[in-house]
């Protein structure tokens, strides 16, 4: 039976995630959220359109009004949510390859479920399981609202924009494939874009912030100040400086929070990240001044902090960036437009702005496949791990934890050098793998 991980409900399409399934998921989240509205939208990977309607359907037959957009990124379609005040459901597998498929929701308003609502809808769903109750058939649904809105909105953060700066753009043959292009093109760029032209299976494949190595290949094939990756459905960016080098989420996060600090406009002078952020990251922050919350991994995660907090700036290591004051959601568009602006300001190269932000720790990280319980692969290796944080002491950080959304073990360890880091991760590694067998 289905059930939420890290962030919404995630399997192999048309297996796991079944039009039925999805339909009675939105039926629950109809109940669950007691909304009136809702947009719905959808990746472009091939299994994703009839999701989609089975999606809206399940919202109708529970009464509730569906604003369809088909093809969006994920934040724009939360924005749309947020402007309407209403619910929003996407059709997506994020940064999976085309063969998974998944589901994500927000409350009206267009912010993340929080726990609660999630285990509502959860019990809600599996009592639609357990009666099995009759898939509705869909009806045909081409697009209604438009992103029109969406785009004004990223523009607006475009003010200071060197229209000169030479851009490069990968897609990830996503969801941003067309909007990217709108926007860019409204700010007065030129870019090259690569990566833009999804075909159903291509999402995702070698490309795209999942694929920094292609990126830093890109950036130096092609002559660029700055580069940038999408993930499938848009809300991660990574980047990368004209001599290839990644520029991942933590730095970006760290470049927005001083950029934002000097202009007077952190709020409570702080941040919020995942465990996964790298110790360059809170030492840099520290000696700006910055507090630093950290939070488990997953931009929901982050995101219920910032409500928490009150804090306006956080993100994931992967490239998740979140301007609470500016969006409900990660937003790799508006993170991409407003590092863009940034630069307009510091007028400098963008190599040498991410280089002054953070230094970063070697960080090396290994995923485990399991067959089993993989939270229980991490307590039976408990003893290796201590054994490496002993030996490691302050000049390393060690994170073992049970993916969210895959059947892995997640092994991460920072050190001093990169030779330390490989030996103890895959030190670490191997009593993952022996604790199964």
């Amino acid at each position: 039976m289905l059930r939420f991980g890290t962030d919404g409900v995630r399997g192999v399409a048309h297996r796991e995630i079944t039009p039925t399934a999805v339909q009675y998921f939105a039926r629950a989240a109809a109940r669950a959220l007691r909304c009136q509205g809702v947009v719905v939208g959808h990746d472009p990977r091939e299994s994703s359109p009839d999701l989609a309607r089975a999606v809206a359907e399940g919202f109708r037959a529970e009464g509730v009004v569906v604003d369809y957009v088909g093809m969006a990124p994920t934040p724009a379609v939360a924005f749309l949510a947020q402007h309407c005040g209403v619910a929003a459901a996407v059709v997506t597998a994020s940064h999976n390859p085309y063969t998974d498929n998944g589901l994500k929701f927000f409350r009206p308003g267009g912010t993340k479920l929080n726990d609660a609502e999630e285990a509502d809808i959860q019990a809600i769903y599996e009592t639609f399981v357990a009666s099995n109750e009759a898939f509705i058939q869909p009806t045909d649904d081409n697009g209604s609202a438009s992103l029109e809105r969406y785009v004004d909105h990223v523009c607006a953060s475009g003010v200071g924009i060197n229209r000169g700066m030479r851009l490069v753009v990968d897609c990830a043959n996503g969801a941003m494939s067309r909007v990217a292009q709108e926007t860019f093109t409204r700010l007065g760029l030129q870019p090259r874009f690569f990566n833009a032209e999804p075909n159903g299976t291509n999402i995702n494949v070698d490309c795209g912030a999942a694929h920094p190595e292609h990126l830093a290949m890109l950036a130096k094939e092609h002559p660029c100040d700055v580069a940038i990756a999408f993930d499938g459905d848009g809300d991660r960016l990574i980047a990368a400086t004209s001599n290839g080098d990644i520029v991942d989420g933590d730095h970006l996060i760290a470049l927005a929070a001083l950029d934002l600090k000097s202009r007077g406009l952190l709020v409570g002078d702080s941040v919020v990240v995942t465990v996964m952020s790298n110790i360059g990251f809170h030492r840099a922050m520290s000696a700006a001044g910055i507090d630093v919350h950290t939070t488990a991994v997953g931009d929901r995660s982050v995101l219920l902090e910032l409500e928490r907090s009150g804090s306006v700036l956080g993100g994931e290591q992967s490239g998740h960036i979140i301007r609470r004051d500016l969006a409900t959601t990660g937003d790799g568009l508006l993170a991409a437009v407003e590092l863009l602006a940034l630069l307009g300001r510091a007028g400098a190269t963008f190599a040498d702005v991410a280089a002054s932000a953070m230094t970063s720790f070697p960080q090396v990280l290994i995923n485990v496949r399991v067959a089993g319980d993989a939270k229980a692969r991490v307590a039976a290796c408990g003893d290796v791990v201590r054994a490496v944080e002993a030996e490691l002491g302050d000049r390393g950080r060690i994170l073992v934890r049970a993916s969210g959304t895959e059947p892995l073990v997640r092994v991460m360890v920072e050190a001093h050098d990169d030779a330390t880091a490989q030996r103890f991760a895959q030190r670490i590694a191997d009593s993952v793998g022996e604790a199964e067998g």
